[in-house]
Formats: C-alpha cells, structure tokens, sequence
C-alpha cells in the first residue's frame, strides 16, 4: 500500500539504481493506478517517466514502449504545470539517452533537470541521480560502470560537484545528495556550526520537507559530534542511550545505523557535522568513515567559500542600499527647494519604469534608468532660488540660466564614484533634455546619439510636467497632452518610445497619477481601465460617434484629482 508521494517515488528511485528493474516496474504499476484514481496529474506524470525508464533498463528493446511512457509523462508534466514532474521526467529522458550512447543530448537534459531542481527544490531527492548521472558522462565514462563501488571516484565525483555551487543552501543539498549515494545509505544532513549563536542549523534534511532545522550545538548526536570531535559509528540506533527516538516517531522514519563525523576547516577548527543514516545492506564500515573524512575535507572549503560569497552578498547588498539612500537624499534635496514641482522626480521614475516594462528591457537596464530618473534634474540645486521658484513666465535670460541644470546635473553625477555601468546613470540624466532633432540642449545631440535611457527619461519628462497640477496652473487637458506627444515624435521624441508610451495600459498611468493626489482607485474601475491605453482615451475623446465616451470620461475623473464628485 502507497503510505506517502514522496516516499513511494524515492521507493521507486532506489529500486532503479539498486537495479532491482523487476520490483519497480511492479511497484510503480500499482502507483499509477492509485494516482489515476485520485487524478494526481503531477505523480502520474512522475510515475510514467519512471516506468519508462524502468521497462527501458530492464530490456533495451522495449525503447519504443519507454520513449512512448516518457512522451506522456512530458506532456501531463507541462498539462498539470509541475516542476517536480518535469525534474524526473528530463533525468528519465538523460538517463536513457545516456544509455543510448546520445551523451550531448543527455547532457541537455541532465542540465534541465538540475536547474530545475536548483530553481524550485527537490521534492522527490533525485539530484543526487542527475548529479550522478551528468558526472559519468562528462568523466568519460560508460553508463554500466559501477561508479559507487570506487570511493576514489565517489570522492573525486562529490569535489566536481561543490566546487562550482556558491550558494550555502544548494550547496548543502548537493553536499548532502553525493554523501548519500557515495556512502550507500539512505539519508544524509549537514550540518553546520553557527557560532554566534552556538546553534547547529541545516536546510537539508533528505526525505522530510525541506526547512530550516536549528538547535542548541550540544544536542543529539550531531551535537555531541560537535562538542567532543569524536565520530560516531552506531550499529543499532534503538539501543544506543545517545540517541532520540523522538525524530521517528514524528515523522515514522526508522532509524536503524548512524554515521556520524565532524566537518573541520584547514585549521582543523570544527565548523559542522555530517549525520548518515541507514547503511543499504548492512552497517556503516570503516572504509564508510574514511570517505566521509575525505568529503569533509572537500565539503568544508566550499563551505566556507560559500559562507564568504555570503557575506560579500551582504555587503554588496548593504552598500546598494546606501547608494540608494544617497540618491534618494539628493533627490529629496531638490524637493525641497523646489516647492512648486515636488514630487517630479519621483513620478518621472514610475513614468520611465513602465516605459522601461512596455519595452521589455531588461533588469539592468531597468536599474540604470531608474536611479537617472531619480536623479535627473539635481542639478537645479545649483539654479537661483528667484529663477527656480517663480511663480509666472521666465525671461530669456532666465531660461538660459535654468537650462544650465542639465550640466550641472552631469557635473555633479560625474564627481560620484560608480562603475562604468552606473555611469550610465549620468549619461541618462544630462540627455532628458535633447531633442530627437538635435534641436534640444545642452549637448544638441541628435536621434541616436541620445543615450537610449535619455530618450526614455524625456517622454516620462514632459509627460509628468504637463499633466501635473501647479498651483498656479491647473493641468493640461489629456487630449492636448497625447497631441504634444504625437506632434512630438521623431522632433521632440524619439517616435517608437512615444508610440510605446501610449500603448501602455491607462490603469497604470493612473496609479501614477494618484501618487500626486494621494486617492484610492476603486478596484472595479482599475479592472475596467486596464484594457485600454493612452491611444484609446484620446480616440475615444476625439471621436464624436464613439460609444466609449464612459470609459474617458472614467479615465479623466481620475486624471483630474478631483475626486469629491463623480460624474461618469
């Protein structure tokens, strides 16, 4: 009788390696019906590949049948959606090219089926398998070379594996996988040493969900372990004091043999443990200890590099952030001076960002854009409180001088320590002023010698500017603003990204829009307003026979900020 998904898959797994083609077929049968029964596409599908791959191994001239069995399992894999299935039905397909003599092609899929796992976790354990199998053929070797029966190879096969993996949870997964299948057993965790806390901790716990384990470094085994440096080789777990059968009784695992050794550094200071269950076919031998001193040493300096990797992720992390402090402190400067377009920046940004999603650009570039946007007009810190802060129309001296913020903005920018990716940044910000004539300022460049980013951040620009509300102005009429924009293209504007612009969904432009104002958008109408774009209002608009004058007439209760009353 099937007791657990899970566990009846690993069943079926072991049988297979164990070469034992008979009993899995068997029990694979039975568990596929049980599944159809209860409409489980997902254990279906990862039943199929496996049986596929069974009647395969068994006798190679049922590779038809196989292929067939595996075909099907693919397809119920993508129909149900399950990167679980998926996992087991590209290791079913490797496995078999692999057999086939097809090593690229299982390498393929192999590599789909580990980044898979990677991405999404391992429900059912078979990275070791992938690993196992991908290790073989890139060793040049045969697929009916016994490779666990070395330990030799066992050790050189778990090195190749770690020392590629920076990330510490993977890490321990894969750490975890190659010690089960190169010492035999049935379960392995590594544990690691959290010294400031004086915790051991693991995100590996093979055969049980995958969750973050913790407790005080001088319990159970792998404390005891820990503390006192000495391994332990336990033959019968039940009748050994040391040990808690508490674990087994929660979960219904048995334990019947337990490896288990401390993990040292170089200096050989001891920063984890090793805890190795159930010996296949017998108990733990002292060929069984050696191997897992020789894994240790190699499992604790990828440890530890990944444990520094870490560290310099934080770092970067935290330096990020106060990157992104300063930035924002700039632009927060220019708010405060300039009462009268508070808040620009900050919508100029949003404006580009969606510019930057309709495009598809990607999150790099993304970035770049927006930091520039944030930062675009921070040299007006650098323009006359009389020039900046009038109220009425400036005179042509006066325009002059506050043209000079776009230099300003760049020499700013350019005294700031960045990489050359993030120099891009001042490239953006010091061009949201040219023209895609040549006609704007204050470099007059032309078309595409605009940084693309500067292009963008003119569009989200004069957008911003005339659809906000000044108190000595009210907003620009949505109409007039698409004519700017439209009129605008291949002069003003570079033409694609105006033609992009307005093909963005309105219900985002809103939220925009609100930012300013402060009020909520009601979820209906924000569902109503997502089917149409900034093109559709201004037909709707400019059409007299239109039947959708409701939906502008949605669009400009919103635009106005007006919000007391609604008249749609």
């Amino acid at each position: 009788m099937i007791k657990c998904d899970t566990d009846i898959i690993k069943q079926g797994l072991t049988l297979l390696e164990d070469k034992d083609y008979e009993s899995a077929i068997r029990l694979l049968i039975d568990a596929q019906k049980i599944y159809a029964e209860n409409k489980s596409d997902e254990h279906v599908s990862v039943v199929l590949s496996l049986l596929g791959l069974a009647q395969y191994l068994s006798d190679k001239n049922n590779l038809a049948q196989a292929l067939k069995f595996i075909h099907d399992a693919k397809y119920m894999a993508e129909f149900s959606k399950s990167n679980q299935a998926k996992i087991v039905n590209e290791y079913a397909q490797g496995t078999i090219d692999f057999a086939e003599g097809n090593n690229d092609v299982a390498l393929m899929h192999l590599d789909n089926s580990k980044n898979i796992a990677m991405n999404y976790g391992d429900n059912f354990s078979i990275m070791g398998y992938v690993l196992t199998r991908a290790k073989q053929i890139r060793s040049g070797m045969d697929f009916s070379m016994p490779v666990k029966s070395d330990p030799l190879v066992s050790l050189v096969k778990i090195g190749r594996s770690i020392t590629a993996v920076t990330d510490i949870d993977v890490l321990l997964k894969v750490i975890a996988e190659e010690t089960k299948i190169a010492i035999q057993a049935d379960r392995c965790t590594v544990f690691l040493l959290d010294k400031e806390k004086d915790e051991l901790w693991s995100k590996v716990a093979l055969g049980m969900d995958s969750k973050e384990i913790r407790f005080p470094a001088d319990k159970g085994l792998a404390g005891y372990v820990v503390k006192t440096g000495e391994p332990l080789n336990i033959p019968d777990a039940y009748n050994d004091p040391r040990f808690n059968p508490e674990v087994d009784k929660q979960t219904g695992y048995v334990t019947k043999t337990i490896l288990c050794l401390p993990i040292k550094n170089n200096n050989q200071e001891i920063i984890g443990a090793f805890q190795v269950l159930n010996k296949r076919g017998g108990v733990f031998t002292k060929g069984d200890e050696d191997l897992l001193v020789a894994i240790g040493g190699s499992a604790s300096i990828a440890l530890e590099n990944a444990q520094l990797f870490e560290q310099q992720k934080e770092l970067y992390k935290e330096q990020k952030e106060l990157f992104e402090s300063f930035i924002n402190t700039l632009a927060a400067s220019i708010d405060a001076r300039d009462k009268i377009t508070a808040g620009h920046s900050s919508r100029v940004k949003l404006y580009s960002i969606l510019l930057v999603d309709e495009l598809g650009c990607d999150e790099k570039f993304r970035e770049l854009v927006e930091k520039a946007a944030t930062l675009h007009d921070i040299g007006k810190i650098g323009i006359r409180d009389s020039v900046l802060q009038k109220e009425g129309k400036l005179t042509d001296e006066e325009y002059k001088h506050i043209q000079e913020h776009v230099q300003i903005t760049h020499n700013i920018l350019d005294k700031i320590y960045m990489s050359d990716d993030f120099k891009m940044i001042t490239e953006f910000a010091c061009s949201h002023h040219e023209k895609y004539d040549g006609s704007g300022y204050y470099r007059h460049l032309k078309g595409e010698e605009i940084p693309y980013g500067g292009r963008i951040l003119a569009v989200a620009d004069v957008f911003d500017a005339i659809t906000s509300k000044r108190h000595y102005r009210d907003k620009m009429p949505i109409q007039n603003v698409i004519d700017i924009l439209i009129s605008g293209k291949d002069k003003h504007f570079d033409g694609k990204l105006v033609d992009t612009f307005l093909n963005i969904s309105v219900d985002k432009i809103i939220r925009v829009f609100l930012t300013e104002n402060h009020h909520s958008f009601k979820d209906e109408d924000c569902q109503i307003l997502s089917h149409y774009n900034l093109k559709n209002i201004y037909d709707f608009i400019t059409d007299e026979n239109s039947e959708n004058k409701h939906i502008a007439a949605l669009f400009n209760f919103y635009y106005s900020g007006n919000l007391d009353n609604r008249e749609v």
